[in-house]
C-alpha cells in the first residue's frame, strides 16, 4: 500500500543542499511506489502567525489569506511528512518556522503522521544540529500519534550543491526507499 508523502523543503535556495537531499528522499520514496509531493516553502506566500486566534472562532480558518491553507490541508491529508531545513544559528530557518507556527489554525487535525527530518549545515560537528533536531521534534511532539522515522544531517556542506559529492545523498535516497 502506498503512502502520501509530503516533503516540506525549508531551503530558501532552490537546489540548495537540504533541497537536494529532499529530491533524493523523493526519488527513493517514489521508487517504492509512494505518492510524493515536495513543497518549496520559499516559493509559497506564507506569512507569520500574528497570534490573533481568529482561527479559534472560525473553524480553523486563518485571518491571513495566503498559501498556508493549501499547504496545511496537504499536511492533514498526508501519511508522511518530511521536514527539511538548513541549520541557521543552530536552528531551523525562518521559512519553515513560519509554516510550523501557522499550523496552529488546525493543528489538532494534523495527526498520526510519520516524520522524517533532513538538515544540512556548514559545521562538521553533528551536535551543532541538536537545536534544529529539537525544533523538528518539538513540532512532532505536538502532533497526536506522531512517529519519528529518521533523521539525516548533511554536515560539512556550505556552498550550494556541495552535498552532491557526499554519502548523504545515498542516505537520503535510502531513507526515502524505507517509506512503506
Amino acid at each position: 500500500m502506498s503512502k502520501k508523502v509530503l516533503i516540506l523543503s525549508g531551503s530558501p535556495r532552490k537546489n540548495g543542499n537540504s533541497d537536494i537531499l529532499c529530491d533524493e528522499f523523493m526519488r527513493g520514496a517514489v521508487e517504492r511506489g509512494n505518492e510524493v509531493e515536495k513543497i518549496r516553502i520559499a516559493e509559497k506566500k506564507i506569512g507569520y502567525c500574528k497570534a490573533c486566534y481568529y482561527c479559534r472562532h472560525s473553524e480553523g480558518i486563518c485571518a491571513i489569506k495566503d498559501d498556508m491553507a493549501e499547504v496545511l490541508q496537504k499536511m492533514i491529508d498526508s501519511d508522511v511528512i518530511v521536514i527539511a531545513s538548513p541549520v541557521y544559528f543552530y536552528s531551523i530557518d525562518a521559512q519553515l518556522k513560519a509554516l510550523i507556527d501557522r499550523t496552529v489554525a488546525r493543528w489538532l487535525e494534523v495527526r498520526n503522521k510519520e516524520f522524517y527530518y533532513i538538515a544540512t549545515m556548514a559545521d562538521e560537528e553533528i551536535s551543532s544540529a541538536d537545536t534544529t533536531l529539537a525544533c523538528f521534534r518539538g513540532y512532532a511532539d505536538c502532533v497526536e500519534g506522531a512517529k519519528e522515522m529518521g533523521f539525516i544531517c548533511g554536515a560539512g556542506v556550505y556552498e550550494k550543491g556541495e552535498i552532491k559529492n557526499t554519502p548523504f545523498m545515498k542516505q537520503a535516497y535510502e531513507m526515502g526507499k524505507s517509506v512503506i
